[in-house]
């Protein structure tokens, strides 16, 4: 199961807003830029620098973060962010990925771990 279409951003202008808002948080490997939004649900890009590695890598790396976000989505808060991930990123498992992504977004006060 893919992040919806609705759940993306992909406008320039979407990202320019974002970032200009200025607003961080960073961990060691992840650093979300946040806006709040106008719509009803959380939308998100992933930002993943030539730096890390070749486009397989590249493309590895946006799959793990978005296969980890997506057992969170439900707990998000209505936000546009964008996940920039940083040199290292790319040598972690899938569960250091989630990991440290849910911690950044617990720091970005956008996960919300609701109690069932």
């Amino acid at each position: 199961m893919a992040i919806k279409k609705a759940l993306r951003i992909k406008k320039k202008i979407d990202f320019d807003n974002i970032f200009s808002a200025r607003k961080s948080t960073a961990n060691k490997k992840f650093v979300v830029y946040q806006l709040p939004s106008q719509t009803p649900h959380f939308r998100v890009a992933i930002s993943v620098s030539k730096k890390l590695g070749n486009a397989v890598t590249r493309n590895r790396v946006k799959r793990l973060v978005r296969h980890a976000l997506m057992p969170l989505s439900a707990n998000l808060s209505q936000t546009d962010f964008v996940i920039v991930c940083r040199k290292g990123v790319e040598t972690l498992t899938f569960a250091e990925v989630q990991k440290n992504l849910m911690h950044v977004l617990k720091v970005a006060k956008i996960y919300h771990k609701t109690e069932a």
